[in-house]
C-alpha cells in the first residue's frame, strides 16, 4: 500500500506559516471526505429503505463509487488501489441491481452501520479538534500580545510572572490541542480508505449469504478479490495502529520537555546565543506607522532568503519581500515603550523597518543573523566557515588586554614610546602607568558616541568662545578657513569611530583603552558603517572637514590637545585627547578615536613651543603624531 501524506508533530510548537499552510491542505481534505462520506452514506441509506427501489439505488451506488475517482481530493496521493477497487464494486452492483434484496438488518448492520460511525466518530471528532485548536490559537494569539505590551520601564515583576505563566498555559494548550489535531488529521487519511471499503465488503458478503443465486453470481474469482480487500484492509488498519502508536509515544516525547519551552525569554540572564547565522526564521513584532505620532505592532513570521528579508503571514501560501539585507547595518534600538527592538538601516543611510523579538536571545540572533547576511557571506562556498572565522576574529580584536603593568614590563629600554630626546618632557613615569587601572582612566558606564557630528562639539564651540557653526555647516565668517596662518598644512582620509570622556591625559593609556572600548562597543552593539572625513592638521588647529561638503565638521585647536597616539599592534588606529573648558570653570577631557587609510609613524621629534615641521618622507604617507601640546612631528 502506498505511504499516505502527513503531518509532522515536530512542528506543531513552532506553529509556522509553512505549517498552517500544509494543514489547510488536509483540512480542505477533510472536508472534501466528508462531503463522500455523506453522499455516499444517502446512497447506502437508499439501498437499505428502498427496498422496492433496489434496483434504482444500486445503480446510484454504482455510480457513486465510481464518483470517487472524479472527486478533487487535495491529498489524493496513494488511492489508485481505492479506485480500481470500487471500480471493481461498480461492476458488482451493476449485476447485483436485478436482484431484490430483503437483507433490511444485514445490510444495516453491515453496511450502513460502519459508514454513520466513521462520520459520527473520526469525521465529528476531526472536527471538534479544529474548533479546539482554533480556540486555542487565539487565546495563544491575545497572550502573547499582552505580553508584547509589557512595558520596559516601570516594569512590574509580579505583572510580568502572570503574563509569562499565561503565554506558557496557552503556547501548550495550543501545542496539545495542535498535536491532538494532526493526529487526527494523519489516522484520518487511513481510516477514509477502510471506510470506503468495509461497507462495501459487507454488502457484498450480504448478497452472497442471502441470495440463493449469490454462489453463481459470486465465483472463485470474486472471493479471492474480497479476499484480497480484506487483506488490503487488515494491513492499513495495522499500519494505522502502527502509525498511531508511533504518534503517541512522539506526542508524549514533545510533550515531556521542560516546561521553559514555553516561556518566552526564559534564559534572559545568560542566553546562549549563535552569532555565526546565516539564515534566521521566527515570529517578529513590526512597527507599523498609523498616524504622525501613533503606532502599530503586527506579529508576522519573518524568514531570511538568501540576501532578502521576507515575511509571511498567516494563510499567505508563500513569503514577501520586506528589506534588501545587502550592505544594510542592523542594531537594536530603544523604541516606545518595548523591549528588544532593533532596527533595519538601508546602504544610503535611510531608517528601515523597526522590528521586536520577544527574547533576548532572538532579538541578538536576529540582529547577529542580518549583520552576517549584510556581509554577502552567503555568497561563498562555505558561509558558515566564513560567518565563525569572522566573529572570531571580532573576538579577537576586542579582547581586552587584562593588564597594563605586564604590557609595559614587556617593553625594554629601546621599547619606550618616547624617544630619547623627549626624556625631559611631561612623560609619564612607568610607575605611574603600572598604577593606572582601566577604571582610573575612565570610568566605568562612560557612554560612547559613534558619530561625528555631537552635541559635545556644539558644547565645546559655545565655551571656546569660537566661532559659531550653524546647522548648514557654514561658518559666521567665510573668510575664516583663509584668515588662519599655518605654517604647515597636510590632509589624511580618515574615519571616525567613536568618542568618549576620559578622567585623565597623563598617558597615552587612556587612549589604549578607549580605542579598546570603541572597538568592543562597536562589535557588541554590531555597529560596522564608519564617518569617512578629511583630518587637516596645521600648525595650529586640527580640522575634520566633510569630504562631500568640505565644510568643518569639527576643529580641535593644538593647544587644546595633550594626547596623542597610534595603537602599538595596529598603527592605522589613532586617537588623541582633548582638554576642553567648562561653563562652571573646570575642565573636560575627552579622547576620539580614528581609523585612518595610512599607518601612523613618529619619524621625528621637537621641543615644547618648537613648531617647525620635522622630517618628511615622501615616499609613505604618515599621520601626524602629537607629542606635547606645542609639538608635532610626522
Amino acid at each position: 500500500m502506498p505511504a499516505v501524506d502527513k503531518l509532522l508533530l515536530e512542528e506543531a510548537l513552532q506553529d509556522s506559516p509553512q505549517t498552517r499552510s500544509l494543514l489547510s491542505v488536509f483540512e480542505e481534505d477533510a472536508g472534501t471526505l466528508t462531503d463522500y462520506t455523506n453522499q455516499l452514506l444517502q446512497a447506502m441509506q437508499r439501498v437499505y429503505g428502498a427496498q422496492n427501489e433496489m434496483c434504482l439505488a444500486t445503480q446510484q451506488l454504482s455510480k457513486q463509487l465510481l464518483a470517487y475517482e472524479k472527486q478533487n481530493f487535495a491529498l489524493g496521493k496513494g488511492d489508485e488501489e481505492v479506485i480500481s477497487t470500487l471500480h471493481y464494486f461498480s461492476k458488482v452492483v451493476d449485476e447485483l441491481n436485478v436482484l431484490h434484496t430483503e437483507l433490511a438488518k444485514q445490510l444495516a448492520d453491515t453496511m450502513v452501520l460502519p459508514i454513520i460511525q466513521f462520520r459520527e466518530k473520526d469525521l465529528t471528532e476531526v472536527s471538534t479538534l479544529k474548533d479546539l485548536f482554533g480556540l486555542a490559537s487565539n487565546e495563544h494569539d491575545l497572550s502573547m500580545a499582552k505580553y508584547s505590551r509589557l512595558p520596559k520601564k516601570k516594569e512590574n515583576e509580579k505583572v510580568k510572572t502572570d503574563v509569562v505563566k499565561e503565554v506558557a498555559a496557552a503556547r501548550r494548550k495550543q501545542h496539545l490541542s495542535s498535536l491532538q489535531y494532526y493526529c487526527a488529521l494523519n489516522a484520518l487519511q487511513y481510516r477514509k480508505r477502510v471506510a470506503m471499503m468495509e461497507p462495501m465488503i459487507g454488502f457484498a458478503h450480504g448478497q452472497i449469504n442471502f441470495f440463493k443465486k449469490g454462489a453463481e453470481m459470486f465465483s472463485q474469482s470474486m472471493d479471492s478479490f474480497l479476499s484480497s480487500v480484506s487483506d488490503m484492509v487488515q494491513s492499513i488498519q495495522v499500519e494505522l495502529e502502527a502509525e498511531a502508536e508511533k504518534m503517541r509515544v512522539s506526542q508524549q516525547e514533545l510533550l515531556s520537555v521542560e516546561e521553559t519551552i514555553y516561556a518566552p525569554d526564559f534564559d534572559v540572564a545568560a542566553p546562549q546565543i549563535n552569532r555565526n547565522l546565516i539564515q534566521k526564521a521566527g515570529y517578529l513584532n513590526l512597527r507599523n506607522k498609523t498616524g504622525l505620532v501613533t503606532t502599530t505592532w503586527e506579529r508576522l513570521y519573518f524568514f531570511t532568503q538568501g540576501g532578502n528579508l521576507m515575511c509571511q503571514p498567516r494563510g499567505a501560501v508563500a513569503g514577501g519581500l520586506i528589506q534588501d539585507l545587502d550592505n544594510c547595518s542592523v542594531m537594536a534600538v530603544d523604541c516606545e515603550d518595548r523591549r528588544y527592538c532593533f532596527q533595519i538601516t538601508t546602504p544610503n543611510g535611510k531608517s528601515g523597518i523597526i522590528l521586536q523579538a520577544e527574547s533576548r536571545k532572538e532579538n541578538e540572533e536576529w540582529i547577529c543573523a542580518i549583520n552576517n547576511i549584510s556581509r554577502q557571506i552567503y555568497l561563498t562556498d562555505n558561509p558558515e566557515a566564513v560567518a565563525i572565522k569572522l566573529n572570531q576574529t571580532a573576538l579577537q580584536a576586542v579582547t581586552p588586554i587584562t593588564s597594563f603593568g605586564k604590557k609595559q614590563e614587556s617593553l625594554g629600554p629601546s621599547q619606550s614610546p618616547r624617544n630619547a630626546e623627549a626624556k625631559d618632557d611631561t612623560v609619564v613615569p612607568p610607575a605611574a602607568v603600572h598604577a593606572d587601572a582601566a577604571e582610573e582612566l575612565i570610568a566605568p558606564g562612560t557612554p560612547i558616541q559613534f558619530d561625528i557630528v555631537l552635541p559635545a562639539t556644539e558644547f565645546l564651540d559655545q565655551n571656546r568662545g569660537s566661532r559659531r557653526i550653524n546647522p548648514f555647516g557654514e561658518t559666521e565668517d567665510e573668510t575664516f578657513p583663509e584668515a588662519e596662518d599655518s605654517l604647515l598644512q597636510q590632509m589624511f582620509v580618515v574615519r571616525f569611530l567613536g568618542s568618549m570622556a576620559v578622567r585623565t591625559d597623563t598617558t597615552t593609556e587612556v587612549i589604549y583603552e578607549a580605542m579598546r572600548q570603541v572597538l568592543a562597543a562597536r562589535a557588541i552593539h554590531n555597529i560596522f558603517r564608519t564617518t569617512e572625513s578629511h583630518l587637516m592638521v596645521t600648525s595650529q588647529t586640527l580640522r575634520l572637514i566633510d569630504p562631500q561638503t568640505q565644510v568643518s565638521r569639527a576643529n580641535f585647536e593644538l593647544t587644546s590637545i595633550t594626547q596623542f597616539a597610534a595603537h602599538q599592534e595596529n598603527k592605522r588606529l589613532v586617537g588623541f585627547v582633548v582638554r576642553t573648558p567648562e561653563s562652571t570653570g573646570g575642565q573636560s577631557l575627552s579622547t576620539y578615536v580614528f581609523e585612518s587609510n595610512s599607518e601612523g609613524e613618529k619619524d621625528g621629534s621637537a621641543r615644547t613651543g618648537d613648531r617647525r615641521p620635522g622630517r618628511l618622507d615622501s615616499s609613505e604617507p604618515h599621520v601626524v603624531t602629537l607629542l606635547q601640546p606645542d609639538m608635532l612631528c610626522y
